[in-house]
């Protein structure tokens, strides 16, 4: 942005001829002159917008002074003092732009949290070591047994219990992974330290919380002084007049507004802390997408320090309701109650902690979008706080473990993954599992010990399983009933005592009865 309000103020400033002290001076301008068309060109542009003041375009000047954008008609630039006045100004031979920061070699993801089947420590992820398995028959007939309806008996299995350590990391992990996403960057190192990031203030700033979502603090000597909440009271609270019970004088409100103002303003760094500056104003790049802008502003509000977050929501409460309030007397002369809360609070908001030369006109823009969304954005993000809930669910969830799983195996020598040709795969997804599956079946058809009813039945479910295996092994009726030869069956044999008379010749005989 420095760049580009540079390069715009340079080629589009108009410059003329100027007359000082009966001496011509050509391609310059007045310091006036300069306010006057920067402070238009800062209010039309979507990265400041109409709240910047012409007070801020003259100390954005000032810069330009100092980092010699411009310099005076006798050349003299960086200990001068730019005023708004008649002086005269032009813009030296060369643009001064600034050379973009280079940035350390970063990853492209974040943090992630570790799963339970992850390798340890410095494992290499070229060769991950893999478990294979070796299936026996009676292995694969417990595996297939379910599938006939014979369900063997189950085992719970516990997961690895999660400490308050793993919890915290859950909840940086996912926070920190969304805001990269909002954002649209490779690595969250281009906008903060994401070691500095602490995850307990991420689980306070969700959890410890009042009815009206003010954060709560466990250490109370960090709470805001008693006068200085009293003070902020007293003005979100401002009554008509008549209905005052109090003696006030006039001016009143103006000396307590003062107070608050010199206790923000006198704060050791700014409520959204000089950790976090470039993440806040990475976000001010979405503010045209309204909705992304709040929810990249919500992440960022809960990585802040409880007494923080405390602090700005009460601020942003009081200067909310001040504005809305036409009952209140103008706290300044001159100057709008918007324009002046946008003045004075900025910089206690949002502040750089070496001079940053936009710092002024981005704090006031940000602290402008957050006067108009601050209940939306000082909100939980909804969506993050179910997913993250549901994820430490999910792994303190217990598992239904059966006989005959990939666990209940004694892995052999490890082997090692590699990388293999599209055709390979190919060719191994349509036989590389058919090839043990044949190997299978002949061990079954080839066991002795089994008997012939055992192994009908032990076929039977094979073919049922995989028919197309057992197509190929078996193609005909024939080549099946091979397997299981039908035996002779002996003749019946004549029984001898069947007979009365076995020896003597048959004869038939009839009775009559008269």
């Amino acid at each position: 942005m420095w760049n580009e309000t540079v390069e715009l103020f340079r080629t589009r400033m108009p410059l003329r001829k100027h007359r000082c002290r009966f001496k011509s001076y050509e391609h310059c301008f007045t310091a006036a002159e300069a306010v006057d068309w920067l402070h238009e060109l800062l209010r039309c542009s979507q990265n400041f917008g109409p709240e910047v003041t012409r007070k801020q375009t003259v100390q954005l000047l000032k810069k330009f002074l100092k980092n010699h954008v411009i310099e005076d008609i006798k050349g003299k630039w960086g200990q001068e003092d730019f005023e708004d006045n008649r002086h005269l100004y032009r813009f030296p031979p060369s643009s001064p732009l600034k050379p973009y920061p280079k940035r350390p070699p970063y990853q492209k993801e974040v943090i992630k949290f570790p799963e339970w089947n992850d390798p340890p420590p410095g494992t290499s992820q070229e060769n991950i070591p893999v478990r294979p398995v070796v299936m026996n028959s009676e292995l694969w007939f417990k595996r297939h047994s379910i599938a006939i309806g014979e369900v063997p008996a189950c085992r719970l299995i516990h997961r690895r219990q999660l400490t308050e350590a793993n919890v915290e990391e859950i909840w940086k992990s996912a926070a920190l992974s969304y805001l990269q996403k909002i954002l649209g960057l490779d690595s969250l190192e281009e906008v903060l330290d994401v070691k500095l990031v602490n995850s307990k203030f991420i689980i306070h700033n969700v959890y410890s919380v009042s009815k009206q979502g003010v954060v709560i603090l466990d250490d109370k000597s960090k709470e805001l002084p008693h006068w200085v909440l009293s003070a902020m009271k007293c003005l979100a609270n401002w009554p008509n007049c008549s209905d005052l019970k109090q003696p006030m004088y006039l001016g009143f409100e103006k000396d307590v507004f003062k107070t608050i103002a010199d206790y923000f303003g006198h704060l050791k760094e700014p409520l959204l802390t000089f950790h976090l500056f470039d993440a806040f104003v990475s976000v001010l790049g979405l503010l045209q997408k309204e909705n992304m802008a709040i929810e990249a502003f919500q992440i960022c509000c809960l990585l802040l320090p409880p007494e923080n977050r405390r602090k700005l929501q009460l601020l942003m409460r009081m200067m909310a309701r001040i504005c809305l309030n036409k009952e209140m007397p103008p706290l300044c002369d001159g100057v709008g109650t918007r324009t002046l809360m946008v003045q004075t609070f900025s910089r206690c908001i949002l502040c750089s902690k070496g001079e940053v030369d936009l710092d002024d006109l981005l704090a006031a823009r940000l602290v402008t979008f957050l006067m108009d969304n601050f209940e939306e954005i000082l909100k939980v993000p909804l969506a993050l706080q179910t997913s993250i809930e549901e994820r430490v669910a999910h792994l303190r969830r217990v598992q239904i473990k059966y006989p005959g799983a990939d666990m209940d195996i004694t892995p052999s020598a490890p082997s090692f993954c590699r990388q293999i040709s599209p055709e390979e795969f190919e060719y191994q997804r349509a036989y590389g599992s058919q090839e043990p599956l044949a190997a299978l079946l002949e061990e079954v058809v080839t066991d002795a010990k089994l008997s012939s009813k055992e192994k009908k039945k032990k076929l039977k479910q094979f073919q049922k399983s995989y028919p197309e295996v057992y197509q190929e092994r078996f193609p005909t009726p024939e080549s099946e009933a091979l397997l299981f030869p039908e035996k002779p069956k002996p003749k019946p044999q004549l029984l001898m005592w069947a007979l009365k008379n076995p020896f003597q010749p048959f004869q038939r005989t009839r009775s009559f009865r008269m």
